[in-house]
């Protein structure tokens, strides 16, 4: 375990409809922890040219340049916080970016079965293709780290939580090196001053919970086009899926 006084800096890596928000309002209820919110956003929109929900307030409200967002990522913490909690969604992260400032962050990844993940996608955007859910460069991420290493990084599977909090999040904040803390486990409802300027299209469940449930037991049915994108991207979550906690 690290001293109190260390900062530790957290990436958490995910793709959309992970229940990543709620992840994030999970370590931001520790009185230690500040969190951000998807720092590579505005860069990503700004890159590919993607119509995203919001787009052109997103762009205004982030850095477009992915140096300044490093910088911002490695300012001081405020309020006495020693964790920083990045909740990141790991397509943004494009090829331009260095990856050299990995080196002094803690790297965890969170995945979701991609029927759900699809399914509740569809909700937000009339139209998706792979490279919107981020598993294959998440796998891609994870094999890099791996690599780097020599050993995989925490992997932590939204059913898993879901269904057993406590013993789910004590394991990854042990794998992360961080004392659990039961604070994690429950929230107030209603939007964050950390919240992304996204969050009224994307957060409307998490706006509304105060902790994890388990999710239904009955996988949704998708539509043939969504059946095939899920053929597609099956073998990139069986694999990360391997590895979880």
């Amino acid at each position: 375990m690290n001293s109190a006084t260390e900062t530790v800096r957290i990436a958490m890596w995910s793709g959309p409809r992970n229940i990543s928000t709620a992840l994030m309002r999970s370590f931001e209820s520790r009185a230690d922890c500040v969190v951000v919110d998807e720092p590579f956003y505005a860069f990503y929109l700004e890159r590919t040219g993607i119509d995203h929900p919001g787009r052109d307030d997103v762009l205004a409200s982030q850095p477009t340049d992915w140096h300044e967002v490093l910088r911002g990522l490695d300012e001081p913490l405020p309020g006495g916080a020693r964790i920083q909690y990045q909740k990141q969604m790991v397509h943004h992260l494009l090829d331009e970016v260095d990856r050299d400032w990995m080196a002094g962050v803690r790297h965890a990844f969170l995945i979701r079965d991609p029927r759900r993940m699809l399914a509740s996608y569809a909700r937000k955007r009339e139209s998706v293709r792979l490279e919107d859910l981020g598993l294959r460069e998440e796998l891609d991420l994870f094999r890099w780290l791996c690599d780097r290493d020599g050993k995989p990084p925490p992997v932590l599977d939204a059913h898993d939580l879901r269904a057993d909090p406590p013993r789910m999040l004590a394991r990854l904040c042990d794998a992360l090196g961080i004392p659990f803390d039961p604070a994690m486990l429950r929230w107030a409802p209603g939007p964050r001053a950390s919240d992304g300027i996204w969050a009224p299209h994307w957060y409307d469940a998490v706006l509304a919970s105060t902790g994890f449930h388990p999710e239904t037991a009955e996988r949704p049915e998708l539509p043939r086009e969504l059946e095939a994108l899920f053929d597609l991207a099956r073998p990139f979550y069986d694999e990360l899926a391997a590895h979880r906690l």
